[in-house]
């Protein structure tokens, strides 16, 4: 199938993605979105962390990026051709339509994927796929669904630190990408506007914090008063009305005040200081620094663990993004840092 194909069939998803979210808000599916409405309640009822609010932003981020020019810009400085290398792909499933990235890369690369889904978002992922095979039958051949990966060449793999280690063992003799858990930080100057720290709370909480481009950690200048932080999570509040949220916000809090460890609270968000970068769900660590000089090479050594680092300026040799862009990466948003399309097309040589 020539890529061109392959870029339109994709493009013709983004459309039909772009079609449903409307006709959805605007009370009027087709029948066979409300074929996709259904889905989006299977995938909830299997996994209660996939809401229909957080499939449906998963959703309309897809339709954005799948868009042609998006894919065409994305493409455009690669010198791709037809491999047809076999690339299996051991998916996440933390947040809704995480693996699609890896999908997207192997199959626009003009590899073949084979693709072992995650059984907590396995029921979206089916059809996001089997959508593909309705637009162009000849995605059949070109990407495959398997409980056990076998006949490939190369491998993109996701799972824990622990998970990790046993991929780079089992997949050593092939190429391999293995990624392994992340999350990411904000850093404030105390000169944020509120409209920055509302987007700021986009990077918390969208997705129950569940993702590696969500903020788990804030670092903030000495004196800094968290109730400013606070007051910007207030459109989150119904966030607790979640079950397994609200379980995660009981638990540790009354682990904290067992334990006597300070938190501050707002009756859905605990915060409490702790130099760890990864904080449970319902839980944002926070960390004073005394300067910025002194607090850049402190995250350069802590690369391997942040995906995102999110602040309102440029800070030199630091890789930062706007407050309320970690849940809109681009397509050209890697990951880990690592080119997947790169690394994909070159692997015949």
């Amino acid at each position: 199938m020539h890529l061109g194909n392959r870029i339109k069939t994709f493009s013709l998803l983004g459309l039909n993605l772009e079609s449903f979210i409307k006709n959805y808000y605007d009370d009027c599916l087709t029948p066979a979105q409300e074929e996709i409405a259904q889905t989006l309640k299977l995938a909830e009822i299997k996994n209660p962390w996939f809401t229909i609010e957080n499939q449906l932003y998963a959703l309309s981020e897809w339709a954005e990026a799948l868009k042609k020019e998006n894919l065409e810009k994305w493409l455009s400085k690669y010198d791709l051709s037809i491999k047809n290398k076999n690339v299996g792909i051991v998916a996440a499933g933390n947040i809704p339509l995480v693996g699609f990235h890896d999908l997207l890369s192997v199959v626009l690369s003009g590899n073949n994927a084979i693709i072992k889904l995650s059984s907590n978002d396995e029921v979206l992922m089916k059809y996001m796929i089997h959508y593909l095979y309705d637009i162009a039958p000849e995605f059949k051949e070109i990407i495959k669904i398997t409980d056990k990966l076998k006949g490939y060449d190369a491998v993109i793999a996701t799972g824990s630190d622990n998970t990790a280690r046993y991929f780079e063992s089992y997949f050593k003799d092939i190429p391999h990408i293995i990624r392994k858990n992340r999350t990411s930080v904000a850093i404030l100057t105390g000169e944020e506007t509120p409209q920055d720290l509302e987007n700021l709370s986009n990077d918390m909480l969208r997705y129950f914090g569940l993702g590696c481009r969500n903020v788990t950690k804030i670092y903030t200048p000495k004196g800094y008063d968290l109730n400013t932080i606070f007051n910007s999570l207030f459109k989150w509040k119904d966030i607790i009305n979640h079950h397994k949220y609200a379980n995660n916000y009981d638990y540790y809090r009354t682990i904290y005040l067992m334990k006597q460890i300070p938190i501050t609270e707002n009756g859905f968000v605990l915060m409490t200081e702790d130099k760890n970068l990864f904080s449970p769900i319902s839980v944002i660590f926070h960390e004073e620094y005394d300067n910025l000089i002194t607090l850049i090479p402190q995250l350069k050594n802590l690369e391997e663990k942040i995906q995102c680092i999110v602040n309102k300026y440029v800070i030199p040799n630091l890789n930062t993004i706007n407050f309320g862009e970690a849940q809109s990466p681009k397509l050209w948003d890697y990951a880990d840092g690592i080119d997947t399309i790169n690394w994909l097309n070159n692997l015949n040589s």
